[in-house]
């Protein structure tokens, strides 16, 4: 989806409605047509509004989101691989409220999209995205849903070949709408 087309506000609507938070949709379609608004866990992250000229900041992005995750979950944090700490965050949520797990990221591909001129550094980020994002199938079963928003396509950057039951909606004619893609 191009940018400056509502990508962090859809985020955000699925945040509040995968919270269960109905008085946010009163006078809407979805009011009426959701009877049971169960409230997951949701795990929301977003990449924009840094400049990621080198992994130590995608390493300290991965980190502070950890860390508030982890502190929410009472995880005490023993590892310092973001992947690791993530598969821990995503079974401890799914653990203590008996919910499948909601992900949900925003321009998962920022790191990437910044340093395309820079091939030694895009590798080292894609390394490390590929790290983190490849836990999501691991814990499969504990994930209600998942959602990523970016500007490139997902198969270019090869970061989810872990990945086996990823949808991309970006030019599916029944998410034409949400995408940004009409006549």
């Amino acid at each position: 989806r191009p940018r400056r087309f509502g990508k962090s506000l859809l985020i955000s609507t699925l945040e509040a409605y995968f919270s269960g938070k109905k008085e946010l949709f009163e006078g809407l379609k979805i009011a009426d047509l959701e009877k049971d608004w169960i409230q997951h866990p949701v795990l929301r992250m977003d990449l924009s509004g840094k400049s990621y000229d080198s992994p130590e900041v995608l390493q300290q992005v991965f980190d502070d989101y950890l860390s508030r995750w982890e502190q929410m979950y009472g995880i005490e944090n023993k590892y310092t691989v973001p992947g690791i700490r993530f598969s821990q965050v995503i079974e401890a949520a799914y653990i203590q409220t008996g919910r499948r797990v909601v992900i949900l990221i925003d321009e998962y591909d920022k790191p990437i999209v910044d340093n395309l001129g820079n091939d030694e550094l895009a590798d080292a980020l894609r390394r490390q995205l590929q790290g983190f994002y490849s836990v999501m199938k691991a814990k499969d079963g504990c994930i209600q849903f998942g959602f990523l928003t970016g500007v490139t396509k997902i198969g270019k950057l090869s970061i989810f070949s872990g990945l086996n039951n990823l949808k991309d909606i970006s030019m599916d004619a029944r998410y034409t709408d949400i995408c940004g893609i009409s006549e």
